[in-house]
C-alpha cells in the first residue's frame, strides 16, 4: 500500500438529499479532489502534470461498498492512498469514516492517463508513480464486464453547461447522477445502495443529448449511459431497504 492521505470534511446542506443523507455523486466528486490535494502535495499537481506532458488522470472504474451513507452535518474522515500500479493501470483506494473509526465506505478505483491532444492511454513513468508509496504489480485489475441491457426503460438528458468540467468533458459525478435521477423518487427514499460498480467506457462530450437507461430486477439494478447509439458508462447496483 502507499502513502496515506486524509482530510476530514464536514456534510453541508447543500449535498445531502431529501433524508438528510449525502447525495453519493458529490462526495465521489470530494475524493476526486483529494487525490489533486495528495498530488499537489508531492509536488505532481495536476496542472503540472498537464503543463509538463500534456497529461490527465482518468477514472475508468468505481467499485464502491457502502455499509451507511454519510448525513448532514456529520464530520466524516475521508482517506486516500494509490494501492499498486502496473505499466497502464493505477489502482487508488478511499475510506470514509466516521471520527471515531466507524467504516462508512470504501471506494476502489482505477485510474489511466491519458495525452489530451491524441487522447490515448500513456504507459505509467515509475518516476511519476514513485513518491505515491505504491509497489507494480504484473497483475492487470480489470473491472467486471457488463452486458448490454436489451430492454431497458430510458430517459433522455440534454447536456448542460454546467455539467462540464474544465476540460470541456462531461464531469466525472454527472453519470452516476443520471444513472440516479432515471428511477423514481419514492424508490430512491426507501432504499439505499450496498454496492456500486461502475464503468466508464468512452467519454460524453461536451454537447449533445444522452439516454439514461436501465432494468431492475430482485434489489439489483443495472445501467447505462449511451450517446449516439454508443455505449459510454455502464453500472451495476446493489439496493437495500433505508433505515432513515
Amino acid at each position: 500500500m502507499g502513502h496515506q492521505f486524509s482530510v476530514d470534511y464536514r456534510i453541508p446542506f447543500y449535498e445531502v438529499d431529501d433524508r438528510g443523507q449525502v447525495k453519493l455523486p458529490h462526495l465521489l466528486s470530494f475524493c476526486l479532489d483529494m487525490s489533486g490535494l495528495q498530488s499537489a502535495s508531492l509536488g505532481l499537481s495536476d496542472q503540472k502534470l498537464f503543463d509538463e506532458r500534456g497529461w490527465v488522470w482518468v477514472v475508468t472504474d468505481y467499485d464502491m461498498t457502502i455499509s451507511r451513507l454519510p448525513r448532514y452535518n456529520e464530520t466524516v474522515r475521508v482517506t486516500t492512498e494509490a494501492t499498486a500500479y502496473n505499466k497502464f493501470f493505477c489502482y487508488r483506494n478511499f475510506y470514509i469514516k466516521t471520527l471515531t473509526g466507524e467504516e462508512l465506505l470504501t471506494i476502489q478505483t482505477i485510474f489511466v492517463l491519458i495525452d489530451m491532444e491524441s487522447r490515448k492511454v500513456q504507459r505509467v513513468p515509475e518516476s511519476l508513480v514513485a513518491p505515491y508509496g505504491a509497489p507494480f504489480t504484473k497483475e492487470m485489475l480489470r473491472g467486471p464486464k457488463f452486458a448490454a441491457l436489451l430492454e431497458a426503460t430510458e430517459r433522455p438528458y440534454h447536456i448542460r453547461y454546467f455539467d462540464l468540467d474544465m476540460n470541456g468533458h462531461v464531469n466525472n459525478s454527472k453519470y452516476l447522477e443520471w444513472m440516479y435521477d432515471v428511477l423514481e423518487a419514492d424508490f430512491l427514499r426507501q432504499q439505499v445502495p450496498e454496492r456500486i460498480q461502475l464503468k466508464y467506457v468512452k467519454e460524453v462530450q461536451g454537447n449533445g443529448d444522452i439516454l439514461s437507461r436501465y432494468q431492475y430486477s430482485e434489489q439489483v439494478s443495472h445501467h447505462e449511459i449511451t450517446s449516439a447509439g454508443t455505449i459510454c458508462a455502464q453500472a451495476k447496483i446493489e439496493w437495500r431497504k433505508n433505515d432513515l
